[in-house]
């Protein structure tokens, strides 16, 4: 089951507390307004500088500074340089800050305590120049706690604030640190450019020397060798080489497809014309394709003269012979095609031994030169190395020397800082509305803590959640300034009427528990002292008192005070003086103190009063009593101070445990109550003492409707209520 939180409870502390913690927030107030006006106006004064992007050069050289102003990293560079304790120091010493009264006051005493706590030791000799330099090194560090460097986001706009008692100088300082950085920087700039110029100049003349050297090399290495340009010798050989190359492989070429044909000759035979007539070699040569040609058309004319005449017509004679002379053509032209072929295939064998001993006489003669060639080229570059470095360096050199006197700021001012008129801090409403808030805060949270750690019994509901106990009701809680009687007999005091009415609510309870069993004596006692067991008792007896004979016997025997509440002398016998045998019961009873109210008073105090309670007297006593007297209530003394009440509860009825309402807390009670039980005590439930009816009437219903209900029965009488009841 979830735990819901009661609002209203909450609230109930704090309204009870109100006026403390108002009280509270307004003297912290009072001291917040006292420490604000004490409080020196601090002025702020702000000027914004523009970073630079890209620096104005008459030639660009931002290689020799190292300077990308592009990156985001250049513009964090120059915010760091800006927050330098080096600009600080210099605008500290230039603007003579140490002699400035605004500036150098003497500590006040929060700084004099921080000091002491710091355990920072004292000069000894305030005049030596150590001390001057700690003390100045000091007043630079709470300088540049005063400056605040804060970028604009996304542009190159920087904001220049400085917090000072005096606003002209919060805008010279201003306006002085944004004027300090350009010329540092401008400064840093000139001094680089300075000893870039002189280190180029050094290395210049290194270099000049060394470019000498290797051109003195180079021209001695071409007359030795007989060049005049090797660029071009290497490049004529490399054409030579190649084109050798090419012919050694197009004669390998020609002589492999000769001695492809020469092999197929040998292997058909050189006289075998019809097999050698098909090779492709042969068929694909012009003059054997015109004879073949011819062959054919004869072929197709003997063919066709077949057709028509007999092989004796002359003119069959004529182209038979025609045929034979054009076949032995052909054989011919093969033959003579095969014997070129041959004369082709040894012409190319020689041409290749030729052009390959030729390649190997050029390829010897190449790497000869390709050798001086490599040397030179080697020269060559060394010789373009000292150049290039030599150019480049002065190049820089008379760049520097250009630049070297050009003034380009790496900022400028987009706003300087003015005086200002009113002060940045301290913000006094603020402080104090803020303090009120915070002081109120403070007090409601620690009324809450105190109040959660609280666990006395406030409260009926107190007593059945925390005790496990009945609440038979509650005493209310004496107006201020009552006197000891007043309180004493507050029941029969018609000026207040829910004192009786609270009593009688006790009564009604306790003969509601006892229904059906006999209640005659009823022990009525308490955790500790002064919670107001005595004065119940009275009550209590005065309540039943207006119903029944009632008795009221002190059995407080160590710190009795019930006799001196009622009026009676301090040497009157009673319950002590029966016990021992010394006095009857009836001199040591007072009659009618109240009316059918008697007194038994503590008596003479014995030097054994427990033993006297625990005797078989006591007991006996109470027999005879009960005998007299309907109801008898029995003042006992506190449980946690002695064990009377503990001896005295098995021979009662019931036990009433008086608790002092927001006073008793609930551990106590809880003790008291397990000894009661381990006493075999009849408890029939807790009185609360001294209730605050008018916060139980602000806001427990139950109490607020008994308030207006016993005032208007009191003042009106029964008729009226009667009246009020109806309508």
């Amino acid at each position: 089951m979830a735990h819901t939180v009661d609002i209203k409870k909450i609230f109930i502390p704090l309204m009870k507390f109100k006026w403390r913690i108002v009280a509270f927030g307004v003297l912290i107030t009072a001291l917040t307004v006292f420490v604000v006006l004490s409080m020196t106006p601090i002025y702020s004064a702000k000027s914004t500088l523009l970073i630079e992007a890209s620096q104005v050069q008459a030639i660009k050289i931002d290689e020799v500074y190292g300077i990308n102003s592009t990156q985001q990293e250049y513009y964090l560079t120059q915010f760091e340089i800006l927050k330098s304790r080096s600009i600080a120091e210099r605008v500290f010493n230039e603007l003579d800050l140490i002699n400035n009264p605004a500036f150098n006051q003497p500590p006040g005493w929060f700084a004099e305590l921080k000091s002491q706590l710091n355990f920072i030791p004292q000069e000894v000799a305030s005049d030596s120049q150590a001390s001057k330099d700690i003390a100045k090194h000091k007043l630079i560090d709470s300088f540049v706690q005063n400056i605040s460097i804060s970028p604009i986001r996304n542009t190159q706009l920087v904001n220049i604030s400085f917090e000072s008692p005096d606003a002209e100088l919060a805008a010279k300082v201003a306006n002085a640190i944004g004027d300090t950085y350009i010329i540092s920087q401008l400064e840093a700039k000139l001094g680089m450019t300075q000893k870039a110029n002189t280190w180029l100049g050094g290395r210049l003349e290194d270099l000049r020397l060394k470019l000498d050297e290797s051109e003195h090399k180079l021209e001695q290495f071409k007359l030795e060798n007989g060049l005049i340009d090797v660029e071009g010798v290497t490049a004529l050989d490399a054409k030579e080489l190649e084109r050798l190359s090419d012919e050694i492989t197009v004669a390998r070429s020609r002589k492999a497809q000769a001695d492809s044909f020469m092999a197929v000759v040998k292997r058909y035979g050189a006289t075998d014309i019809s097999r050698l007539e098909s090779l492709p070699e042969v068929t694909a040569h012009l003059s054997i394709q015109n004879v073949k040609r011819e062959v054919v058309l004869v072929e197709r004319k003997v063919s066709e003269l077949q057709q028509i005449y007999g092989p004796k017509h002359p003119k069959m004679i004529a182209a038979l012979a025609e045929l034979d002379t054009v076949q032995q053509n052909l054989r011919k032209q093969i033959s003579r095609l095969v014997q070129g072929i041959e004369d082709e295939a040894q012409t190319a064998a020689q041409t290749l031994a030729a052009l390959e001993e030729q390649f190997n006489q050029s390829k010897g003669s190449f790497q000869n030169l390709s050798t001086k060639d490599t040397d030179y080229q080697r020269l060559l570059r060394e010789v373009d190395t000292n150049r290039q470095l030599f150019d480049s360096f002065l190049a820089r050199q008379k760049e520097t020397e250009v630049t070297g006197d050009f003034d380009s700021p790496v900022a400028r001012f987009t706003d300087r800082a003015v005086v200002p008129l009113l002060p940045e801090k301290p913000k006094k409403k603020v402080i104090i509305i803020l303090a009120f808030i915070a002081s109120l805060g403070f007090a409601m949270v620690m009324v809450l803590i105190l109040d959660a750690l609280n666990d006395t019994i406030k409260t009926s509901d107190d007593v059945e959640k925390l005790l496990s106990q009945r609440a038979l009701g509650y005493v209310p809680k004496a107006k201020k300034g009552a006197s000891y009687d007043e309180i004493n007999f507050a029941f029969y005091d018609s000026n207040t009427p829910l004192h009786a009415e609270a009593v009688r609510t006790i009564r009604t309870s306790m003969s509601l528990m006892a229904m059906g069993s006999e209640l005659n004596t009823i022990e009525v006692t308490s955790s500790n002292p002064n919670e107001g067991k005595t004065s119940t008792s009275m009550n209590l007896a005065f309540a039943y008192a207006t119903m029944e004979k009632v008795l009221i016997i002190d059995a407080d025997l160590r710190k009795s005070s019930l006799g001196l509440r009622f009026g009676l002398p301090t040497y009157q016998p009673g319950l002590a003086n029966v016990l021992s045998g010394t006095d009857s019961i009836a001199s040591c009873i007072v009659k009618e103190v109240k009316p059918n109210v008697d007194v038994m008073p503590a008596g003479a105090v014995p030097l054994n009063p427990q033993e006297l309670l625990a005797s078989p007297n006591f007991a006996e006593l109470l027999a005879e009593l009960k005998k007299q007297y309907s109801k008898i209530i029995i003042d006992t003394p506190p449980i946690h101070a002695v064990s009377d009440a503990l001896i005295i509860t098995a021979l009662c009825d019931a036990t009433v445990l008086v608790v002092k309402a927001a006073h008793t807390r609930s551990e106590a009670i809880k003790l008291t109550l397990a000894k009661l039980n381990q006493a075999r005590s009849k408890v029939f439930g807790v009185v609360l003492n001294q209730f605050n009816t008018k916060e139980a009437q602000r806001y427990e219903g139950d109490y607020g409707y008994y308030q207006a209900y016993g005032a208007d029965y009191a003042i009106k009488g029964p008729t009226a209520h009667s009246a009020n009841t109806k309508a």
